[in-house]
């Protein structure tokens, strides 16, 4: 058994939770450590993709002073 397959992924297409690469890795999120994780992988996508716009518009303005 590959540690993968212990791992939690959320599907994309379908909305759900699946514990193992079940799917297709086009319509899969993560490895998750947690089902709960897993379960939030578009709120989690989301911060961390508002957290590198934030750092890439801070590293844009950094001769600007």
């Amino acid at each position: 058994m590959d540690d993968q397959d212990l791992k939690w992924f959320y599907n994309q297409a379908t909305g759900q939770v699946e514990q193992g690469k079940v799917s297709s890795f086009e319509n899969r999120m993560g490895p998750y450590d947690t089902r709960e994780e897993a379960a939030h992988a578009l709120d989690i996508a989301k911060a961390r993709n508002a957290a590198a716009d934030a750092k890439d518009e801070a590293d844009d303005d950094w001769g600007k002073n």
